[in-house]
């Protein structure tokens, strides 16, 4: 790739042009009919938006985006985040201008807006088999020259319909995905991945590139027999790349000046795949980390189980929640019971319910110079379509009342952003009331 911008700039840059109106969640009217620049030269408080919202932290967005770019770093690795986390190009050039080395989507809908945007490099870490995004995507490469998209693929017949859509034009470079039996795509057995790159080495208008495949399906926790299994999937993936160069399967690739690609690494185990694969490098390849999670990071799922989160399992960096839910509470019709104006539409659930972690003070209430109050023994219990369920003991006094907006903890960022359209994001989370610096566009 040339030492042009890894992204189009101006195109990420005219998403400030945007005007913000009622289609936007949460955004009040007296801020519609404002671009977003202009919203953010007006720095509302987030006492000011509508509720629910989602936020984000400026503040931990940035840490745990130089963290993770460093840890890479003194590794020797490439990171490619998963876009489809946020699928907010904003966020997306951020990461590249820290250093990523491209960006990683699952569909070719998530690919037209990572192309769209200009991103340069941009890896699907899945089969693309659909005639006419191939076509487009033909085209698009065809156009421009200088852009790399790497594809994956596991079967015989995947590789013949790829060349069929193809017809003859130039194809993206393609990846042998390597699965385990039961779980998601990919081949079951070394010898099936081997032949798979053996067609793809002979196809006119394909080119193996590598390995490929995601640890995170062989495994769901972060105890001994889950770790051990994580490491043997990623100990065959790199075995399978080893046979591969030793049957010469990369001379092409190498001849054209390009290093062979072994990707791996959702937000989970990193430092297990960095352990096994980071000695790849070294030697003739392109070692590259996808996860996606690890910008926005939760207070759930990957705080219990990523080796950076709260219960680390090694060293490296400590990585903060960038994401919360605002609530406001709208009834309390009994006791030990509060509904919140947050449900299935705005929070994830699907990796544990949101945490409930405090409340904004009242103005009659002396809470000192900290204007919050931490929430001990409430609890999520429930979500409805538009309502959350907050819980206590019905023995003890309310720890919530009607009007009193709550900060919701969450879980598993993948499916909390595309219930967003607009996302402000506040200068710090833990202030009594934020100052939003930005809002981030996403695309689902």
């Amino acid at each position: 790739m040339s030492d042009a911008a890894p992204y189009d700039v101006a195109a990420v840059a005219a998403l400030d042009d945007e005007v913000v109106d009622e289609r936007s969640k949460a955004i009040p009217p007296s801020l519609w009919g404002l671009t977003v620049a202009q919203v953010r030269e007006r720095r509302p408080r987030l006492a000011e938006l509508s509720t629910p919202v989602l936020t984000l932290d400026r503040g931990a967005l940035t840490a745990n985006r130089d963290a993770v770019a460093a840890w890479c770093a003194e590794r020797g690795l490439g990171l490619a985040p998963h876009g489809k986390t946020t699928m907010a190009p904003r966020l997306w050039a951020e990461q590249l201008d820290a250093g990523a080395w491209g960006i990683t989507v699952a569909t070719g809908a998530q690919l037209a807006v990572a192309r769209r945007f200009g991103v340069r490099r941009v890896l699907v870490a899945n089969e693309l088999l659909s005639p006419g995004t191939l076509r487009w995507l033909a085209d698009d490469l065809a156009a421009h020259p200088d852009v790399e998209v790497v594809v994956w693929v596991d079967s015989l017949e995947a590789v013949a319909l790829m060349e069929d859509a193809l017809a003859g034009a130039r194809g993206p470079t393609v990846l042998v995905e390597l699965g385990r039996a039961g779980a998601r795509t990919g081949a079951r057995d070394l010898e099936t991945a081997v032949a798979v790159a053996r067609a793809l080495v002979a196809s006119p208008v394909l080119r193996l590139g590598g390995v490929g495949g995601y640890e995170g399906v062989v495994a769901s926790g972060a105890g001994a027999d889950d770790l051990a299994a994580v490491r043997a999937y990623v100990e065959d993936l790199r075995a399978l790349h080893e046979r591969l160069d030793a049957e010469q399967a990369y001379d092409a690739l190498r001849a054209g000046g390009r290093r062979p690609l072994v990707t791996c690494g959702g937000s989970a185990y990193p430092d297990v795949v960095a352990e096994v694969l980071a000695p790849l490098a070294p030697s003739g390849a392109d070692v590259v980390l996808r996860s996606g999670a690890s910008l926005v990071h939760d207070d759930g799922h990957y705080e219990g189980l990523s080796p950076f989160g709260g219960d680390a399992r090694g060293e490296g960096p400590r990585l903060r929640a960038a994401m919360h839910a605002w609530a406001r509470v709208l009834s309390q019709p009994e006791p030990g019971l509060a509904l919140a104006d947050a449900g299935k539409r705005d929070v994830p659930f699907d990796l544990g319910l949101p945490t409930v972690q405090r409340r904004r003070a009242r103005p009659d209430e002396p809470v000192g110079d900290q204007g919050v109050v931490r929430l001990e023994g409430v609890a999520v219990t429930a979500l409805a379509d538009q309502h959350a369920f907050l819980r206590w003991d019905a023995g003890t006094p309310a720890p919530v009342r009607v009007g009193d907006v709550v900060r919701l903890g969450l879980s598993h960022p993948c499916t909390a952003f595309d219930r967003w359209s607009l996302i402000p994001v506040v200068d710090d989370a833990d202030a009594a009331d934020p100052v939003v610096v930005d809002l981030v566009r996403t695309l689902f």
